[in-house]
């Protein structure tokens, strides 16, 4: 399998406070690639990074995506090359429709935008395109409705690339299992995926794993083991309290 995803010696400072130092790992095509850790210790960051969001550029080291530097890439640049970020939180878009926002994901790519293809996506996220596809996608659908729609949206546009950041939070178990469905669906096509996580339970979805602390990458491996080390660990571990800490403050 070829590398899709290269991250080499990767350092980030925010405020002239080093956030990511030195991560190191790579991602193949048709691969799920979990990244677990405690809340606050730079797992969404890299995934901003990872997107060239917030202007989150390294400091130092190499991103490279199918072979290709895109370390000063703007993020419409990425996304036009395959790499796809689904947000922890789902967003809401005042005054934008289900049928608006999913077609979105149809012209990026330059494809026809038709009534069926919406209405396939929708499907197979357990949404009835009658009752949703005039609705708003804003605070009237739950946050799992929403996060159902960003799959539909992740169906049409099939990147090459998506970063899962904390994916299972906050949604109700259809869309959980949606999830776990959509996860093997764009593993069988051949995307790779960034499982963004700090619940183990999401682990048993990936091929291999690594575990981030403090913006250090400090273990990988197979899933089992990287979740047994997780388990006996981090939960005691000061410093994963510590990140906790911040996030709460």
């Amino acid at each position: 399998m070829s590398k899709l995803l290269e991250v080499k010696d990767l350092n980030l400072k925010i405020e002239d406070t080093e956030i990511l130092k030195g991560i190191d790992f790579s991602l193949e095509k048709g691969e799920v690639f979990a990244l677990i850790g405690p809340n606050g210790c730079g797992k969404s960051t890299l995934a901003y990074t990872l997107m060239g969001i917030n202007n989150y550029y390294p400091d130092k080291g190499e991103l490279l995506f199918k072979g290709e530097k895109i370390n000063d890439l703007k993020i419409n640049e990425r996304a036009k090359k395959g790499i796809t970020l689904a947000w922890q939180e789902p967003a809401r878009y005042q005054g934008v429709t289900v049928r608006e926002f999913l077609s979105l994901g149809l012209k990026s790519k330059g494809e026809e935008v038709t009534e069926g293809k919406l209405a396939n996506a929708l499907n197979k996220v357990a949404i009835r395109p009658a009752q949703y596809m005039d609705r708003f996608v804003d605070k009237s659908l739950s946050g799992g409705e929403r996060k159902r729609i960003e799959l539909a949206a992740l169906i049409l546009m099939h990147p090459e690339l998506i970063i899962l950041d904390e994916p299972d939070s906050g949604v109700d178990v259809v869309a959980l299992n949606n999830i776990a469905d959509m996860i093997n669906y764009f593993k069988d096509s051949g995307s790779g995926i960034l499982l963004i996580t700090h619940s183990e339970e999401m682990l048993n979805y990936a091929d291999k794993a690594a575990l981030i602390c403090d913006g250090e990458i400090i273990r990988q491996g197979d899933t089992s083991s990287i979740s047994d080390y997780f388990k006996s660990y981090c939960g005691p571990c000061a410093k994963s309290e510590e990140c906790e800490t911040e996030v709460a403050s």
